[in-house]
């Protein structure tokens, strides 16, 4: 019982920057992970950004984006973000959003996905 609706796609040129959001909503107890996959044309769905939704806040990359992508969170809303600067057409794909949360209070979590966003880098 958890829905995942993402903005922020578009067309950008090479070089531009685009932020990407997620609102999680629904009958959310905990979240424990926040995380932004992408598939790309003729590619498989790979993982981008990934965030510990505890105190640590703990960031992973690919290593395609490294210093280019930011994923952050703000807890309260229920809302994860992907900052992308520097872009290149081979940024260029459907953006998920994944949360791993649960729904009441027994110790079991599921996987939640969004429907995706499309982000195209182009001239």
């Amino acid at each position: 019982q958890v829905h995942l609706v993402e903005s922020g796609g578009g067309l950008v040129q090479p070089g531009g920057s685009l932020r990407l959001s997620c609102a999680a909503s629904g009958s959310i107890f905990r979240i424990t992970v926040m995380a932004w996959y992408r598939q790309g044309p003729g590619k498989e769905r790979e993982l981008v950004a990934v965030i510990n939704s505890g105190g640590s806040g703990s960031t992973n990359y690919v290593d395609s984006v490294k210093g280019r992508f930011t994923i952050s969170r703000d807890n309260a809303r229920n809302t994860v973000y992907l900052q992308m600067n520097s872009l290149t057409p081979e940024d260029t794909a459907v953006y998920y959003c994944n949360v791993v949360a649960a729904i009441d209070a027994r110790p079991v979590q599921y996987s939640y996905w969004g429907q995706g966003t499309q982000v195209t880098v182009s001239s």
